[in-house]
């Protein structure tokens, strides 16, 4: 079980251990360590964006437990977002990836009304591709040999979600009245 919630400053010192881990650094991470005062200053201009974000929250044992990090980036002239999601290391491989990421769908498609959500992973992170097929996504296309995994060239799979296609569970639309 899981939940989202906002994206926090005093948490910074969190977000930055997780992006240091070395596994999230393989596909799409920063080539190099980032320091915790670069990460601060950094953390300040992601509050004033206008991205969307949110901590996400692993319920099982109880008590909320910040665990992961999901954003929309919005492109409002058509009303799609590109998707990413971090999750601290210890939270994966449980579920909690899939659940985190139609929460995030969920959101897009019934609050912020957007018509299609994408993502972009590469080839070799399967555990990421059937994350986000269990989730609603669908393959779009493949960007040939458009990134790299351990030092290897390797495709990259354009993924997508449509607001039309979704029939994913919602926790928006029972709030409604009818």
């Amino acid at each position: 079980m899981c939940a989202l919630g906002s994206y926090r400053a005093d948490l910074v010192e969190t977000y930055w251990r997780w992006e240091q881990d070395p596994a999230l650094l393989v596909g799409y991470g920063r080539q190099g360590p980032e320091s915790l005062e670069a990460r601060t200053e950094g953390m300040v201009h992601q509050l004033r964006g206008d991205n969307i974000r949110f901590t996400v929250y692993d319920l099982t044992s109880g008590s909320p437990v910040p665990s992961g990090v999901t954003t929309l980036l919005p492109d409002h002239a058509v009303r799609t977002a590109e998707y990413v999601i971090m999750l601290a290391p210890e939270a994966r491989g449980h579920g909690l990836g899939t659940r985190a990421t139609r929460l995030t769908l969920d959101y897009a498609f019934h609050i912020t009304n957007l018509r299609m959500v994408w993502l972009k992973v590469l080839a070799p992170n399967t555990a990421g591709v059937r994350a986000y097929q269990k989730a609603g996504f669908r393959t779009a296309g493949t960007l040939r040999e458009a990134g790299y995994w351990l030092g290897q060239v390797c495709d990259e799979i354009i993924m997508d979600a449509l607001a039309k296609d979704w029939d994913g569970s919602s926790v928006v639309v029972p709030l409604l009245p009818e």
